[in-house]
């Protein structure tokens, strides 16, 4: 049994590809600032506390006819994000695996609403398609652990970890959420798991002596055009190929989500 994935962007796409020169996914994103529920003010405003909307499609048929399969999501928030995780529920990643996510809902420790994912999974000598749910959850340490859960045509219970670094900032961006997406393996021997789309929304705030506290806030301030964002989306060799690249292909991808209306 295995333990899913995820995180921000939007508009205008480029991709860079690292490693070998072969063929890889085409990724689309796009991400938006969302109010946080039972906290006005918040949301698409200049220096509020914010939820993040994002969403991932993924193309490709490099990997018998589909996107070879996922195995990390990179995100660097525009420059002027400002994190603060402290003083929220936390649920470790071996409460996931003993006790599943109703535990860490017991904790209050979710991170958002549940979102979903939708890919290809090797069933018999078939790919089909699978849908899954994803649960978000405040980590110890101020990161995530996502639970992707799916029930048909496969039970599939995937985690994947995420955690932040740069969080003063780096390369032009704010702090950088590196999340690791196991692959999924159904039957041995058979192809792994593809993922074509992913949508969740991350973010959440409590109160502290009557004053909102929020997980993450927008920069103060927006750039003439918009604020940039960068996605690096990390795919597996892809082993179905004749020849095989030596590693994994990254495919690099710039966003500029409009500035917040004043």
């Amino acid at each position: 049994m295995q333990r899913g994935s995820v995180c921000t962007g939007i508009l205008v796409t480029s991709m860079v590809l690292a490693g070998v020169a072969s063929a890889a996914p085409t990724v689309t994103f796009k991400a938006q600032a969302v109010p946080i529920p039972g906290f006005p003010h918040t949301g698409n405003i200049l220096g509020a506390g914010s939820a993040l909307r994002s969403e991932f499609k993924i193309s490709g048929t490099e990997y018998g006819g589909f996107p070879a399969p996922l195995i990390g999501v990179n995100v660097s928030l525009p420059s002027g994000s400002v994190l603060h995780p402290s003083g929220f529920p936390t649920c470790a990643r071996t409460v996931l695996e003993q006790e599943g996510p109703r535990a860490c809902l017991k904790k209050g420790a979710s991170a958002g609403p549940v979102g979903k994912a939708l890919g290809v999974v090797a069933f018999g000598g078939e790919r089909v398609p699978e849908e899954v749910e994803i649960s978000s959850f405040f980590a110890p340490g101020g990161g995530f652990e996502f639970f992707a859960d799916g029930h048909s045509p496969v039970s599939l219970e995937i985690i994947s970890s995420a955690h932040y670094v740069n969080l003063g900032g780096a390369e032009g961006f704010g702090p950088k959420l590196i999340t690791e997406v196991p692959l999924v393996v159904t039957v041995p021997g058979a192809a792994d798991g593809s993922v074509e789309s992913i949508s969740v929304v991350v973010g959440a705030a409590y109160r502290s002596h009557g004053k909102p506290v929020y997980y993450g806030r927008l920069p103060k301030s927006c750039p003439a055009g918009g604020f940039p964002v960068r996605a690096e989306l990390t795919f597996a060799p892809n082993a179905m190929a004749t020849s095989p690249g030596p590693g994994p292909v990254t495919v690099t991808t710039l966003y500029k989500a409009p500035c917040p209306r004043k």
